[in-house]
């Protein structure tokens, strides 16, 4: 994974508006390791294989970066991320990586399930 540059992120973004999608969202403050530090706050949510279709998208912030999705009834939303894999072109794979390269965060679009 690469760290992301936004002006690519919001290519990618708006190539694949307007399309039958499958989006895979991941949050966690430390939920899977929170036996290791029981001064964490266990917390996580997880979606992955649903369907979506937005109609806008944008990335904004100065790093660690957030992602806004508009749907037809709401929005998707990210924060905190920070990379992206690089060698995928039909997917778009974004993650958050704290300062010990534990994933926090992460947000994937493909027109394929994951």
């Amino acid at each position: 994974m690469q760290p992301i540059t936004p002006q690519d992120i919001q290519i990618r973004i708006d190539q694949l508006a307007g399309q039958d999608l499958y989006v895979h969202l991941e949050l966690t403050t430390g939920a899977y390791a929170s036996h290791l530090d029981s001064a964490r706050h266990p917390a996580s949510a997880f979606i992955s294989n649903a369907e979506v279709r937005y109609t806008q998208g944008s990335i904004s912030g100065a790093g660690p970066y957030r992602v806004g999705l508009k749907t037809t009834r709401g929005w998707i939303y990210a924060e905190g991320l920070t990379h992206v894999d690089e060698m995928e072109k039909e997917r778009l794979i974004l993650a958050g990586h704290d300062s010990q390269g534990k994933l926090i965060v992460a947000l994937q679009l493909s027109r394929e399930t994951f």
